[in-house]
């Protein structure tokens, strides 16, 4: 079977952990440990374009706060 037509037929979950990073995971499984869902769920590649539009800044939380602190 095509891996496209698989993925395209499984849905998916937007993950976020403390460090405000993003993934996706599949919503029939229990979130990897430190990850909470982010409110948006469909197919993989619908995921994926939503963490795109939402995830602007690929620091990590702890280094963005790193550098607020020093701007300031």
């Amino acid at each position: 079977m095509n891996d496209t037509i698989v993925e395209e037929s499984q849905f998916y979950k937007v993950v976020v952990n403390h460090e405000e990073q993003y993934s996706v995971w599949p919503v029939d499984r229990q979130n990897p440990l430190g990850w909470k869902d982010a409110g948006f769920d469909g197919p993989k590649a619908a995921c994926l374009a939503h963490i795109e539009e939402v995830w602007t800044d690929m620091r990590p939380l702890s280094v963005k706060r790193q550098f607020d602190t020093r701007a300031a």
